[in-house]
């Protein structure tokens, strides 16, 4: 039941392209890496009368604190509490417009919504398919409220640029936990950084996220946001309406023990990108996308863009040979529920739409072997080959 980090030693090495047939399994697209330690600590906790949010919960932040070297962080249900609890505080409301990335899950313009406001979705960087500083200035009026970059993949987005345009920036980093940018860790610049705790991230707890803010301002208003009341007994008292967003401490232990194995873990992400970065160099039509040298990409998905064949056939074709794969993303403003609610100036999106019918994502977690890599570089370079011509 255990799972033990693979060695990078512990399996003989075999050169790309001499398997001939396809996986005798199924090779899932990215399981958490979970061991009997995370096993024990939900244990503890519940043996610990604590359910809800307790100990352990205060002490995933404060040393998510350290980590991301910030003077705030909160620990709230999902990311996408995260998120809207962020717009909330910066008051974000009916009339207002936010703009985004539409190469994001649906949560990201979800919570925008749920304010009440207009996402307005600007068009992203050809290498990064991060959101393009150049494109959101031009969507700049008197309505806009805030910016809600991504750092798409683990990439963080390009800060400085949008920092300059003067408005609030509520930065979705879900993927980004181990990132810096220029040097920054990623958690310590924006006015607010929104983490995941889902259970396919680096840091998987199964749910959950956290905020992270240098601003006092915001910090209190959070706080009252994510637990709706103060003080206890006869003497409680509410500031706002607030929501129930508050992390338990069941999966504030999971989280726990994940951070301890954060840099484990990034060393084999590491090392399983660069198998595919080998594996898959030379092959037309397949370009990773780019990762910024200058920054430290958390390395959360291993995406290419797909076009010597239709990226569906291709996903298809890889399903077939037992290797599972996930698309990152379809363009939020495709979808049905975005379709008639665009705003009056919503530009067109050419490298967004292009993206979004190109992008796969390839297996990559901790808890694969340098083998299983191997399995899925070997496995796509069979479908090339059979598909490009």
């Amino acid at each position: 039941m255990g799972y033990s980090a693979p060695d990078a030693q512990s399996a003989p090495t075999r050169l790309f392209g001499v398997e001939a047939t396809r996986r005798g399994t199924f090779l899932s697209f990215q399981p958490p890496a979970i061991s009997e330690a995370e096993i024990a600590a939900v244990a503890e906790t519940l043996r610990s009368g604590w359910l809800t949010t307790g100990p352990r919960t205060a002490e995933l932040e404060a040393r998510m604190r350290d980590y991301l070297e910030a003077k705030h962080v909160l620990a709230v249900s999902s990311c996408t509490a995260a998120l809207h609890l962020s717009l909330v505080a910066l008051g974000v409301g009916p009339g207002d417009e936010v703009i985004t990335t539409s190469i994001t899950w649906p949560a990201t313009a979800n919570v925008i919504v749920h304010c009440g406001a207009t996402p307005v979705f600007a068009d992203v960087r050809e290498d990064t398919l991060n959101i393009d500083p150049a494109r959101v200035r031009e969507l700049v009026n008197e309505r806009t409220k805030a910016i809600v970059p991504v750092d798409l993949y683990g990439q963080p987005a390009d800060l400085d640029e949008l920092a300059a345009l003067g408005l609030p920036i509520v930065e979705d980093a879900a993927h980004a936990v181990e990132s810096r940018y220029r040097g920054r860790k990623i958690g310590s610049i924006a006015d607010l950084t929104c983490f995941s705790l889902y259970a396919t991230k680096n840091i998987a707890a199964g749910e959950g996220g956290l905020i992270a803010t240098n601003r006092d301002d915001l910090a209190e208003a959070l706080d009252d946001l994510r637990v709706m009341r103060r003080g206890h007994g006869a003497r409680y008292d509410i500031a706002v309406p607030g929501y129930k967003a508050n992390l338990s401490d069941v999966l504030s232990s999971i989280a726990l023990v994940q951070l301890d194995k954060v840099e484990h873990h990034a060393e084999i992400r590491r090392r399983h990108v660069a198998i595919y970065d080998e594996g898959l160099a030379e092959l037309a039509g397949v370009t990773p996308v780019a990762r910024d040298e200058r920054d430290v990409h958390a390395n959360h998905l291993y995406v290419v863009r797909v076009t010597f064949a239709d990226r569906d056939d291709v996903q298809r074709a890889l399903t077939d040979e037992n290797i599972g794969t996930s698309i990152h993303f379809l363009p939020v403003h495709q979808l049905s529920a975005y379709r008639d609610r665009l705003a009056p100036n919503q530009p067109a999106l050419p490298v967004t739409e292009r993206a979004g019918a190109e992008v796969l994502s390839l297996p990559l977690s901790p808890a694969h072997s340098d083998d299983d890599v191997r399995d899925a570089v070997a496995a796509f370079r069979r479908v090339h080959a059979r598909l490009a011509g």
